[in-house]
């Protein structure tokens, strides 16, 4: 089994492909919100010395379900495939409403299950990132 690498998402952070493919189950690695090709991150501000000061969960919510798009169409899936989303968030308190009303947005029909979880931090400075598994034919 070899793991999937589109440049239509981002780079990994680590040494972890995009998406793995375990017969008719697809699991993607955590997507976060940074966009490809030049890693930036929607709706982060910084101050002069380069420190993040203020951030756009809606921003960063919907360029995340994008990059989701991009890796499941390169693996050969597609959106009403996701069978279970985990959902990291490392504000829950302040994100939680704008994250849940964008997330209405993109599953109106497929409906996967989801889990949502307040974490203190994540590897890059973004405010969400999502974990996948979407159920694909055969081939």
């Amino acid at each position: 089994m070899s793991g999937i690498v589109t440049d239509a998402a981002p780079k990994a952070v680590g040494a972890y492909p995009h998406a793995r493919r375990v017969g008719n189950l697809l699991f993607l690695s955590g997507v976060g919100p940074r966009r490809a090709g030049d890693n930036s991150i929607p709706g982060n501000v910084h101050d002069e010395q380069g420190r993040l000061v203020s951030y756009d969960i809606e921003a960063q919510c919907r360029q995340v379900f994008a990059n989701v798009r991009a890796v499941l169409e390169a693996s050969g899936a597609r959106w009403e495939d996701l069978v279970d989303v985990t959902v990291f968030l490392t504000d829950m308190q302040r994100d939680f409403a704008a994250y849940n009303r964008v997330y209405a947005e993109h599953f109106t029909t497929a409906q996967p299950c989801r889990t949502t979880l307040g974490i203190t931090a994540l590897p890059t400075p973004i405010a969400i990132e999502l974990k996948c598994i979407a159920a694909i034919a055969a081939t």
